[in-house]
């Protein structure tokens, strides 16, 4: 029996060499290419489009726009990583009033993409709105002269913005890192006579520190991506600049330069999140040990209050105020859910939403089960390269796959007069087809790890035991596999599709004429300065967003 188990595995084994399944290999590189086209188109643009604006971008735009971009990074990661650091701590070590729902709830800003929370802020904080109006109520002010108070629409408001709704990424990876840890380390810790500040400095902290490099990079990146926020509270990024040289100066190849710089960025951080992931993976398995015997420190007298404190203006910030601010001016426009405009915009998300999320999770199942068929040196690099869309700003992808589609739609027109006498237009470039490529492309990360995920919980043996049993893989797949992955595939289908329900930067600048999602909706209406009218489509955005967040904050709530 012994012999039979061992003859099967090595057929098994044998069959994922990528030997036995030449055509998945050849679909996991074809999905791989998919992702990387719009980079190689970047690439070529950049250097045969020409060097005509390359004085004026390198003289006026690139080296402002630069030091602009780093400043927000910077900043948005220093004050997210503390925000994240410390919330993670207060709800994973210690006891406090409200804890539990705070852990669960400190989540809720990942349901507000930083564009609403941008124009929630600006409502909240412009001259007109209810905190400046209570100041000049209280101390008898009558104009803005009158007193100082911050302009939101600038470098700090950006960063105010952008922190309270990223932080979660930092929050959600060092809680995890905290509970891992357990108390083993800390108990130790204070029986040699370190105080739980000590302890948290220098044992807890620098055994976090992969993850915390994991949350900096997520920040960091959707700090890049963001477009919508930005450009509203008047910061000049490298990623409004591509926006800005493309559609306002008319110049691509102007862009595309532009898009290469970024692209350095995103290397550069994608390198140090993969080695930030290797290091977290040799972390855990050092500090799982204690975790089921984690006894928290219980918080007294005005300590617990602050620590609650700590922990409920973050969500209110990151949620309460985008929610309230939107939520207000929708309950008083509910008649404009019947508008036609809403209705096709709604329409137009559903159906980008949903090609997005049906492309995207096939790719991803083919990588997935590629991955797990066998670790071929082919498969791994389809799976690394195809991983690379995920950090790529919207709007470099935007040049990225303008640039080849208009190239096939040209030439297809151009045959099509030849031989037919007949004009194609534009087929792809020129219809929402352009923004399911995009998106597909950044996502396909998401829907990937998901399946992958998914893989890693069915044992191969079952694999083994249907082959065993004279069934092909492909039957295998179909009938053993496929029924027990459908909750995985669920899941990133549901996770693509909302993600790509608030996607902006990428739709903003591919989506074709007279075509709205309800992201560019909220974006028109707003850069009119009518927010109000932008409330009811951004509301329909946040109650979508929440759907995995609060799967999210189910799941934390099972934990300790």
């Amino acid at each position: 029996m012994q012999s039979t188990s061992k003859s099967l595995r090595r057929r098994y084994v044998r069959s994922g060499t990528g030997l036995a399944h030449p055509l998945l290999a050849i679909w996991a590189v074809l999905a791989s290419a998919i992702v990387l086209m719009p980079m190689l188109a970047i690439g070529w643009l950049a250097v045969s489009g020409g060097s005509a604006d390359w004085p004026h971008l390198i003289e006026n735009v690139i080296p402002r726009a630069t030091g602009r971009t780093l400043l927000l990074v910077a900043l948005t990661g220093a004050v997210t990583a503390f925000v994240g650091i410390l919330t993670a701590w207060l709800v994973a070590s210690c006891e406090f009033p409200l804890r539990r729902f705070l852990s669960a709830a400190l989540v809720l800003p990942l349901a507000i993409p930083a564009y609403l929370a941008a124009y929630a802020f600006g409502e909240l904080l412009t001259f007109t709105g209810p905190v400046q109006g209570l100041i000049r109520l209280i101390f008898g002010f009558q104009t803005s002269r009158d007193y100082w108070f911050p302009d939101v629409r600038s470098l700090g408001g950006a960063v105010l913005v952008l922190s309270s709704v990223l932080y979660p990424y930092i929050y959600l990876a060092c809680r995890s890192m905290f509970l891992m840890q357990g108390r083993a380390a800390a108990d130790v810790a204070r029986t040699l006579g370190a105080g739980p500040l000590k302890v948290f400095f220098r044992i807890q902290i620098p055994m976090a520190r992969p993850a915390i490099m994991i949350g900096l990079t997520l920040v960091a990146m959707e700090t890049l991506n963001d477009i919508g926020a930005v450009e509203f509270l008047g910061v000049q990024t490298l990623t409004f600049s591509i926006f800005d040289t493309w559609l306002n100066r008319g110049s691509l190849a102007g862009a595309a330069q532009i898009a290469c710089i970024m692209l350095l960025f995103v290397v550069a951080l994608m390198m140090v999140e993969r080695a930030a992931r290797r290091r977290q993976r040799f972390s855990s398995q050092k500090t799982t040990a204690a975790v089921h015997d984690l006894a928290r420190l219980t918080l007294s007298g005005w300590k617990k209050w602050a620590a609650t404190i700590a922990c409920l203006l973050p969500v209110l910030s990151g949620f309460g105020v985008p929610f309230f601010i939107l939520g207000n001016y929708a309950l008083k426009r509910l008649d404009q859910f019947l508008a036609p405009r809403l209705l096709n915009a709604l329409l137009h998300s559903i159906l980008v939403s949903g090609l997005t999320a049906l492309v995207a999770v096939l790719l991803g199942f083919v990588l997935a089960y590629a991955a797990r068929t066998g670790r071929s040196r082919t498969t791994e690099a389809a799976g690394r390269l195809a991983s690379f869309g995920y950090g790529v700003p919207g709007t470099v992808l935007a040049i990225g796959v303008l640039f080849p589609l208009a190239a096939l739609d040209n030439a297809v027109d151009a045959q099509m007069r030849d031989t037919l006498g007949i004009s194609t237009g534009l087929l792809m470039s020129g219809t929402g087809f352009a923004i399911v490529y995009a998106c597909t492309v950044r996502f396909l990360t998401m829907a990937e790890g998901t399946l992958e995920a998914g893989f890693q919980k069915l044992s191969p043996h079952l694999d083994m035991a249907a082959r065993a049993l004279g069934r092909t893989s492909g039957q295998t797949l179909r009938t053993v596999l496929l029924p027990m992955m459908r909750p995985a595939v669920l899941t990133a289908a549901l996770l693509v599709f909302i993600e790509t329900m608030k996607e902006l930067s990428a739709t903003i600048m591919l989506r074709p004429f007279n075509f709205n999602t309800l992201a560019t909706l909220v974006y028109e209406d707003a850069s009119r300065a009518k927010v109000e009218d932008a409330s009811v489509a951004a509301m329909i955005i946040v109650i979508a967003g929440m759907v995995p967040v609060i799967l999210v904050s189910r799941s934390l709530e099972r934990r300790p």
